[in-house]
């Protein structure tokens, strides 16, 4: 009898500190919260050039999503990331950029990091398109995801400064005995025309012109 009772009583103990664990482990629920409303510095057209890049492009900021549990609102810092994609693509194209803002409310591009961004989604240099941004929200796992409203802008993205000075006058021409022109300068009709460049953009400029082979050629800024 002396046994019974006590492995009676050994049971009892161990089912109390089951119970008592049991109600240590309960967890928190989650409610939700609110969607992030997400506002830029400015509307429609982001103005990017290599000849200011170092100015600011854009401020994106957006609203605390106050995730709220059973308990109240959360104290816990929230991880934002913000989303760049081609317009049109619903963010799921195959070059979207992700970049993690941590726990911040804004975050500010100058002209040459949101280019650097646009080279990612590979836009055609010096062609004006449209990017879709949005800002997602999270607190620790998938089901507390809020992604905020889109905003859409339209931008040229640039080709990085060249590293020798641009023509100052937006002309160029080639010379030398690689062509029938010879070394003239200036150049005589009809080559003045024929063998001066077309300028397509700040950095780019293009010639479509036929060699004789086996010489040597100079680029001009003045004929």
């Amino acid at each position: 009898m002396k046994k019974i009772f006590h492995l009676f009583l050994i049971t009892l103990v161990s089912a109390i500190t089951l119970t008592s664990c049991v109600k240590e482990e309960t967890k928190e629920v989650f409610l939700g919260g609110n969607t992030p409303q997400l506002k830029a510095s400015l509307n429609g057209a982001i103005p990017l050039s290599f000849l200011t890049e170092n100015d600011v492009a854009v401020t994106f900021s957006w609203t605390n999503p106050e995730y709220n549990f059973a308990s109240g609102i959360s104290s816990q810092d929230v991880s934002y990331t913000l989303e760049v994609d081609v317009a049109g693509k619903s963010f799921k194209g195959a070059t979207k950029k992700t970049i993690s803002i941590s726990k911040d409310l804004s975050v500010t591009y100058t002209q040459k990091e949101l280019n650097i961004v646009l080279s990612d989604l590979q836009l055609k240099l010096n062609t004006p398109a449209s990017i879709d941004v949005r800002v997602i929200a999270s607190i620790g796992s998938a089901a507390t995801t809020l992604a905020s409203n889109p905003l859409t802008f339209n931008v040229t993205p640039y080709a990085p400064p060249p590293k020798v000075p641009i023509p100052a006058q937006g002309n160029l021409w080639v010379v030398g005995d690689a062509f029938l022109s010879g070394w003239n300068n200036p150049l005589p009709d009809p080559f003045v025309n024929s063998q001066k460049f077309t300028r397509v953009s700040e950095t780019l400029y293009e010639l479509q012109v036929a060699f004789k082979g086996g010489g040597a050629y100079k680029m001009l800024q003045d004929n």
